[in-house]
């Protein structure tokens, strides 16, 4: 632990550097101040917030903000925005605040110790007015940009030493590690707050970044996690106080029996974070159905974290991702299965990650990020198919200020990041969520009325008509067999009904004798197919035939089709 005294010293040199810097600005745009209102964020007017964001590291090594040598910080913020990001969660360590010779360096100091002379070219080239700033000066200026575009920032402490993160072993895990002197943390916390609170557009602050390793406890996360909120409160009482649990922020779980006591528990500033990664489980993902994979997945993360939402507080998805390129079995299959899970429970999230490459990470000069949204260059997207299923999750589903509608269901493919809705012929399509139906559905088994169709004294149904053929509205029969729905796989995302002429499932899976919703050959369309890969057989794929029930109480944005 580091001495009483050179805490004070470290204390108020930071201080006195904040009072510097704060008598330079003499005017300040109104800042953003978000609450928490049960288990929503929400504005000074009680209107939700969704968060939909972004992770952008500046967290490695050079502590430089990644992208800066590829492409102009403003650009990269236009880009942020008009990919429908609303938010950044900006990484830091916490070096930054407590060590003055790292945070004293300028951007060309800092790149060229570490040999990045190329790096230094681009930043000349597309931030020229980076280079000589300090590291400290240089975050600023990045979360001002993205002010500029009115992107809310969560300043993200993601390890102590600067570095690549994370691992068991590495020092930055728990307090008390070799680089995780907890009273320094604290202090750094305090500086950071002071530092950014005449920041407009940050909004939170984010305690710690996966703690983990042989040293975790709950004890001693509540000693130390409640004196960093309190620091952190006290600097900027506007800003959310963001806190992730152990495990890798997987785990929240001892929060159902022990909850945070802080001084301002009542401001409504408290969120909890969780991350969730389809590498936590890895091997199951690749080798077992996929559906009962996903069941048990999202069953742990209502264990662990999910629960604090029916106990009235937000719960951030931090950090969830996926390798980008599409050709990875485990992220292929775990991706709709988050999605899902972030749709019904209609998470705040943040996206890992925005880069495309990294000037340095873990000694290899211009790593490509193959989770990142941008390609190596910075200049486009990685991959145009994947990017709507992260786009779907960015709407809100409910909450304050949404309570426009009666509450219906949405049929959501996560595969596709599309929802059902009714064609003029009668029949169903993939379109953008904000262009779908209200559908009325009761649980475990029930018709798929479609609510607000234009038929007098009637509500059409959804029927099955056979396989390979459309799932068809009508008037007749409904509540019949081939109308009557039923959720027929572990994951909940088969849709289906029991057809006793239906086939054996496509694989042997389960599936006989029964019809489930599927996307048709033009990927657009949707028509019943035998069920698949229900269970059982590991190398069997079924994320085409998943549909997520959801709830939303939004406007619709498109009038019903009349059907005659």
């Amino acid at each position: 632990m580091t001495p009483p005294c050179h805490r004070r010293v470290v204390a108020l040199r930071l201080l006195l550097v904040v009072a510097l810097l704060a008598g330079g600005h003499r005017e300040r745009a109104a800042a953003v101040t978000l609450s928490t209102s049960s288990r929503w964020i929400v504005d000074q007017a009680g209107h939700r917030v969704k968060l939909a964001c972004v992770n952008w590291p500046s967290h490695l090594e050079p502590v430089v903000t990644e992208g800066l040598g590829r492409q102009p910080v403003g650009a990269i913020a236009g880009m942020i925005v008009s990919l429908g990001f609303n938010c950044v969660r900006l990484t830091y360590p916490i070096a930054l605040a407590t060590n003055a010779t790292l945070s004293s360096l300028t951007v060309r100091q800092s790149l060229l110790a570490h040999g990045l002379d190329e790096t230094v070219g681009g930043v000349e080239v597309n931030n020229p007015g980076f280079l000589d700033l300090t590291l400290m000066d240089s975050l600023k200026a990045v979360v001002s940009a993205l002010g500029e575009k009115e992107v809310m920032v969560i300043l993200d402490n993601h390890v102590s030493k600067p570095g690549w993160c994370c691992g068991a072993d590495d020092g930055n895990g728990f307090f008390g590690d070799r680089d995780f002197d907890a009273d320094l943390w604290v202090d750094g916390l305090a500086f950071m707050a002071n530092f950014f609170s005449d920041v407009p557009n940050v909004v939170g602050m984010s305690l710690r970044n996966e703690l983990r390793g042989p040293r975790q406890n709950p004890d001693d996360w509540y000693t130390y996690m409640q004196r960093g909120a309190e620091a952190v409160h006290a600097g900027m009482p506007r800003a959310l106080v963001i806190m992730g649990g152990l495990s890798y922020d997987t785990d929240l779980s001892f929060l159902a029996t022990r909850p945070v006591a802080v001084s301002f528990g009542a401001e409504g500033k408290l969120v909890f974070e969780v991350h969730w990664y389809g590498f936590s489980d890895a091997r199951a993902w690749e080798s077992r159905n996929a559906n009962e994979v996903c069941a048990g997945a999202a069953r742990a993360f209502d264990r662990r974290a999910g629960f604090l939402q029916a106990r009235g507080f937000p719960l951030f998805l931090s950090e969830f991702g996926a390798d980008l390129r599409g050709g990875d079995v485990r992220g292929n299959r775990y991706f709709p299965c988050v999605a899902a899970v972030a749709a019904e429970r209609d998470l705040d999230w943040a996206y890992w990650a925005l880069q495309g490459s990294y000037a340095l990470r873990q000694g290899v000069v211009g790593m490509d990020e193959v989770y990142g949204v941008l390609d190596w260059s910075w200049s486009k997207v990685r991959n145009e198919t994947m990017l709507p299923r992260i786009q779907a999750l960015q709407r809100p589903l409910q909450g304050p200020g949404y309570g426009e509608a009666l509450p219906y269901t949405v049929l959501f493919h996560p595969v596709t990041g599309l929802c059902a809705a009714a064609a003029g012929t009668f029949t169903l399509e993939l379109r953008p969520c904000n262009e779908t139906d209200a559908w009325a559905y009761a649980p475990p088994a029930s018709t798929l009325v479609l609510r607000d169709a234009a038929v007098p004294g009637l509500a059409p149904c959804l029927r099955a008509e056979g396989r390979g053929l459309p799932a068809r509205l009508g008037i007749k029969a409904c509540g019949d067999a081939l109308s009557t729905w039923r959720l027929a796989s572990d994951s909940g995302m088969h849709v289906a009904v029991v057809d006793a002429a239906a086939p054996p499932g496509l694989d042997g899976g389960g599936g006989g004798g029964m019809l489930c919703l599927d996307v048709g050959d033009d990927g657009r369309s949707i028509v019943t197919n035998p069920c698949a890969c229900l269970r059982g057989d590991g190398a069997c794929d079924p994320e085409r035939q998943w549909f997520k029930l959801v709830t939303s109480t939004r406007r619709l944005a498109r009038r019903p089709p009349t059907l005659a």
